[in-house]
């Protein structure tokens, strides 16, 4: 082949190569351009102001294609599913209460992504923010407003492989006072101090006295429910197969998703109620596989997250097993009622 050849099918290469590039730039642009336009039967979303102070509201991130996809959305608590009043302020997981926010978000850089979490007023004006290791996964205020948690996916970690690990941090918003991980609190598991490289912890809800949370802990290929202080910086285990746990607004149950041997390993969750006083479950009518932390709309339901059409639906079951779910509110994710 001669030289004149090799130089035409690399140029032929490089061209090709291009217009591939360009194609994929191309298709992107135009897909997020239709994100960027509402679609003829979804919820009708307006500019407006959101507090998180409005007594009988519902805030989330609002994922309906259009101007105002994964802003801060509010709506009636008692009509979920009516118009929606859009914030301005985006964010990939929210949470509220006593007038204190925690947004999630995504930071879009040149090469990759890196992510921050946003503490809000009850106006949504940040007042703090602080650094996310990796990808946001679960977000939760104290009932007072004087405490906030994340978790993030993160990679890197030596036992995990190929896998990822995550990072559970708690910020006390009053201070500014940041523990990053929990990894630093002292474990305390069957009535002795324990210790491995292997730990985790993720899905973080706090108790009403401002000292007490209760997390997922996971080790060994086992998770538990583990109870934490504030105070003592320590966390005890409690109950085993417990994932991202949700407090009661009495303190006394913690609803969880538990993996139930015999399920497919793509969706091994159901939804369940422990009682914190006789350590009783209780499964719930919800027969589908849930993959989020569900939140507490009142003592007696519950509100939780399912794939939908737009990304995710919002739906609720009786926390105590009877009834059936019910689908409240399309296009949506990351429920909170902070008033």
């Amino acid at each position: 082949m001669t030289v004149r050849n090799r130089v035409l099918i690399l140029l032929s290469a490089v061209l090709a190569l291009a217009a591939v590039a360009v194609a994929s730039v191309l298709h992107a642009s135009a897909r997020a351009d239709r994100r960027d336009h509402a679609r003829p039967g979804g919820p009708r979303v307006t500019s407006g102001t959101v507090s998180l102070t409005t007594p009988g509201r519902m805030v989330f991130r609002n994922m309906a294609w259009g101007p105002h996809r994964d802003e801060l959305t509010t709506v009636p608590a008692s009509d979920p599913s009516g118009p929606r009043t859009a914030s301005g302020v985006k964010c990939l997981r929210f949470y509220a209460a006593s007038g204190t926010g925690v947004c999630l978000q995504a930071v879009h850089g040149a090469m990759s992504d890196t992510y921050r979490a946003l503490i809000l007023d009850a106006h949504l004006k940040e007042r703090d923010r602080y650094d996310v290791p990796g990808i946001p996964s679960r977000a939760r205020v104290s009932p007072t407003g004087h405490f906030a948690a994340w978790t993030a996916f993160v990679g890197g970690d030596s036992y995990a492989g190929t896998d990822f690990s995550t990072r559970a941090a708690i910020v006390d918003v009053r201070t500014g006072r940041l523990t990053p991980s929990l990894e630093a609190y002292r474990i305390v598991k069957d009535g002795r101090t324990y210790r491995a490289a292997d730990v985790n912890f993720w899905g973080v809800t706090f108790a009403r006295d401002d000292r007490t949370f209760y997390a997922t802990l996971a080790t060994q290929g086992r998770t538990y429910l583990v109870r934490g202080d504030l105070r003592r910086r320590t966390v005890t285990t409690l109950h085993t197969n417990v994932e991202c746990p949700s407090l009661s607004p009495d303190g006394t149950r913690i609803a969880y998703k538990k993996r139930v041997p015999g399920l497919p390993k793509d969706a091994p969750w159901r939804l369940y109620v422990l009682d914190l006083r006789s350590m009783r479950e209780t499964p719930l009518a919800e027969s589908r596989s849930v993959d989020d932390q569900a939140v507490w709309r009142d003592s007696r339901t519950l509100v939780y997250a399912l794939a939908g059409d737009y990304g995710a639906d919002l739906y609720e079951v009786p926390a105590d097993g009877t009834g059936k779910p019910r689908r409240i509110s399309t296009a949506a994710v990351s429920p909170a009622f902070p008033g």
